[in-house]
């Protein structure tokens, strides 16, 4: 690449200037993919608690169920979920970590009374409320794992690509760069010692031609001054 590049001080200026740029590009980078790992760390803190809160819930969940079917059997405990008539609303947002979009969901008319759920209180049992509340857990757990989980690899993802672009600037653009610019400093150096040898040999050869002169002025004169006289 340095080869390529014409050694003149126009491009070692150009050349400085996109040093100057792309080394405060890399720090700016450096600086985000550090802040963006951070804040991955303590997504990934939270995604390890809502794991475990979410395996928990469903254990219990599976647990309610299985115990209100074995106590009130499957046709009672179908009918008290197709009961069910205002479902649970999911609203997504957006919210901005470092520059990335991560999902903000929301969850509403999960958790509900006994009279919210459409199913007869005498109708059915304990077991089947136990249940009902265990699924309302779970649905909340999962739809705070998926929110969790989304914005761990939206993080990552482009922690990822920053890493890329700083491994790009850092060994590739950066290296190229320096190495553009330490061969047109040679170059110009080279330049300026050649440009310094011609003119010591110009002003030397100048000096020994305006002794040659003076010499011959010289002679001249001696010569002169040997003729003789008219008298």
């Amino acid at each position: 690449m340095a080869q390529d590049i014409k050694p003149t001080r126009k491009n070692l200026m150009e050349i400085e200037d996109r040093i100057e740029l792309s080394e405060r590009g890399h720090d700016t980078l450096e600086q985000k993919r550090d802040g963006l790992i951070m804040e991955f760390m303590d997504i990934l803190d939270q995604a390890q608690d809502v794991r475990e809160d979410l395996e928990g819930n469903y254990e219990t969940a599976q647990k309610k169920i299985n115990m209100a079917r074995a106590m009130e059997g499957d046709i009672t405990v179908r009918g008290a979920a197709a009961a069910l008539e205002e479902h649970p609303e999911i609203t997504v947002e957006s919210r901005n970590i470092m520059g990335v979009v991560v999902p903000q969901i929301e969850s509403s008319k999960v958790k509900k009374s006994l009279d919210e759920r459409g199913y007869g209180i005498l109708g059915t049992s304990a077991r089947i409320d136990e249940a009902a509340e265990a699924y309302e857990e779970l649905l909340e757990s999962i739809v705070l794992a998926a929110e969790v989980e989304t914005a761990m690899k939206k993080m990552l993802t482009e922690i990822e690509t920053t890493k890329r672009r700083v491994n790009a600037l850092e060994f590739k653009l950066l290296p190229d760069l320096y190495d553009g610019q330490e061969y047109i400093e040679q170059k110009l150096e080279e330049q300026e010692r050649e440009e310094i040898f011609r003119m010591k040999k110009v002003k030397a050869k100048k000096e020994e031609s305006e002794k040659e002169e003076e010499r011959l002025e010289l002679e001249a004169a001696a010569a002169e001054a040997e003729l003789p006289s008219d008298d």
